[in-house]
């Protein structure tokens, strides 16, 4: 049995859900999510003890994976109605910077165009400096992607550390040409 797979998800208070025909949504405070579950699970909401349920029908490979798969996108769900998730981005480099306008992130770094990345629906950018940018979601998988697409433009270089970063990154340093002589 799969150990995640296997735990009821708690709802909190102030937090919907419904489970009708393979899918599953949730309103929160926060925004609202829907997530249509693959045919093989079955997801029942007891509304008496406020918790959703995952199971299975047998223990087939696929049917394990997908198990504790939808038992953590459910929970991520409903955790995100109530906190949004957050990513943080840090901008190294001479003259390296993001501008927010018209919810278009514009980036300058290093290239000869400025790159242009429009802000997707239900993820929220924002620009705490030039250099550092915060993008929350209630979905974790938007919030995410929509990061990984801004580290993506200029990843760190080994060398000197230019680019875009998570907050927190190490990126591993190599020394260059003068060392070795």
């Amino acid at each position: 049995m799969s150990r995640v797979g296997k735990k009821p998800v708690p709802v909190a208070a102030g937090v919907e859900v419904g489970v009708q025909s393979g899918v599953v949504s949730v309103k929160g405070p926060k925004g609202e999510l829907s997530f249509a579950h693959h045919p093989n699970m079955a997801v029942d909401y007891d509304t008496d003890a406020k918790e959703i349920v995952v199971t299975r029908p047998n223990d087939e490979r696929e049917n394990r994976a997908l198990h504790g798969l939808t038992r953590a996108i459910i929970a991520n769900m409903v955790q995100g109605v109530q906190t949004p998730f957050e990513k943080k981005l840090e901008i190294q480099g001479v003259g390296y910077q993001a501008t927010l306008a018209n919810n278009v992130l514009s980036l300058q770094v290093g290239f000869a165009n400025i790159v242009k990345l429009p802000v997707p629906d239900g993820v929220e950018c924002q620009l705490v400096s030039p250099t550092l940018i915060v993008v929350r979601s209630a979905s974790k998988h938007a919030c995410g992607q929509f990061a990984a697409n801004i580290r993506r433009v200029r990843p760190p270089e080994p060398y000197k550390g230019k680019g875009i970063r998570y907050q927190g990154e190490v990126v591993r340093r190599k020394a260059g040409k003068a060392f070795g002589s």
